[in-house]
């Protein structure tokens, strides 16, 4: 699946914008503040229906304008189809050649994307949040089977916790077993995914960052030992007075840890900030390929200048780890060193959310 052509209207600084994309890789070249992460964040609302930066999408449209559509045409498997995301006056609809797509769900299987942007560095030194976001996020981008028990799950808890605020124990007791039933499945699922993920993630680590450091990560399941529903369904009831005085769910995959380790400890702990950053990024490479391994398909990259603090042989590293995907979006900043010579990468000013083709690439590292 590849984007042919994108236009975007009234999103953030971008008044109206079209450009080609019917390439493998796009290139964004321009300052801060110019809009190159507003054109990546666009392309993500057309394979998500949301944004990388905010849950607000009141918060993405223009200064002014009643709301923003974006759209573009794409190609998947010989066909040739449009896409059109919007949000008007608070209302968000999108739709495919005109038909109306009623759960989000279908577009992530539909458009495969994978976002690398600065915030990725939580998933090795952040809450341990993150880190469940970013396995979740991962599994949910192939299995279908996952994203439901997972929405399922999230919405007993919010049930089970409300009850548990007001002390009802019948109700309580009722949820149990349907808490214990999708987190099971989500517990399997997730040690499952771990190991997969451990026969990816060390080797490109040590490829790209040079250390000699064997790094894994280790999943720990709050409800660790329990093998069936049942099991987990007395431990919830016998931690019900528990749960009632912290008005809580206290146990449960919504708070399950997935923790870097490196041979003397947490990574977080031990790793230098730059060490840190090249790992989350990493991360990501790790989770195309992940997604490729288990789907036999190229994913949709955006990668929005997590580079710019690497060093010319790790920058390299990186980009020459990133292989099999069906289409690349980067951003870099003027005078930066691109990823060499690409004679069919397709390459854009953006200034003041204006976006420019060049006529002629100039070459690695060409002024503007």
């Amino acid at each position: 699946m590849r984007f042919s052509s994108i236009e975007i209207h009234d999103f953030r600084n971008i008044s109206s914008a079209s450009a080609s994309s019917d390439s493998e890789d796009i290139v964004l070249v321009g300052t801060n503040g110019q809009g190159k992460t507003s054109f990546l964040e666009a392309v993500y609302m057309l394979c998500y229906g949301s944004s990388f930066r905010t849950p607000h999408l009141r918060e993405a449209v223009m200064h002014g304008k009643l709301g923003f559509s974006i759209s573009a045409e794409f190609e998947d498997e010989g066909f040739r189809e449009r896409i059109t995301t919007s949000y008007i006056e608070g209302k968000r609809r999108i739709a495919i050649d005109g038909k109306e797509v009623k759960d989000r769900k279908d577009l992530i299987y539909r458009f495969p994307c994978i976002a690398f942007i600065h915030e990725d560095i939580g998933f090795i030194k952040g809450e341990p949040e993150e880190r469940r976001r970013f396995f979740d996020q991962m599994m949910s981008l192939h299995s279908p089977f996952f994203f439901d028990d997972s929405r399922s799950y999230r919405a007993v808890l919010m049930q089970r916790n409300a009850a548990v605020k007001t002390g009802d124990r019948s109700l309580i007791s009722l949820y149990n077993g349907r808490l214990a039933s999708y987190g099971l499945e989500i517990m399997k699922a997730r040690a499952e995914a771990v190991y997969e993920f451990n026969r990816i993630f060390p080797s490109l680590f040590r490829k790209i960052s040079g250390l000699d450091m064997d790094l894994e990560i280790r999943y720990q399941p709050s409800w660790a030992g329990m093998e069936d529903a049942e099991d987990i369904s007395g431990y919830l009831e016998e931690n019900t007075e528990r749960d009632i005085i912290l008005k809580t769910t206290t146990s449960g995959v919504h708070r399950d840890r997935f923790t870097v380790m490196s041979p003397m400890g947490p990574f977080q702990s031990i790793g230098s900030t730059g060490q840190i950053r090249l790992c989350s990024i990493i991360f990501r490479i790790a989770e195309a390929e992940y997604f490729r391994k288990m789907t036999g398909r190229k994913p949709i990259l955006l990668i929005d200048d997590v580079l710019l603090e690497l060093d010319d042989v790790k920058r390299a590293r990186v980009l020459s780890s990133l292989e099999g995907y069906s289409q690349a979006f980067y951003t870099f900043l003027p005078r930066e060193s691109y990823f060499g010579d690409n004679d069919h990468a397709l390459y854009y000013d953006v200034e003041g959310g204006n976006i420019r083709k060049r006529a002629e690439y100039e070459g690695s590292g060409a002024d503007k």
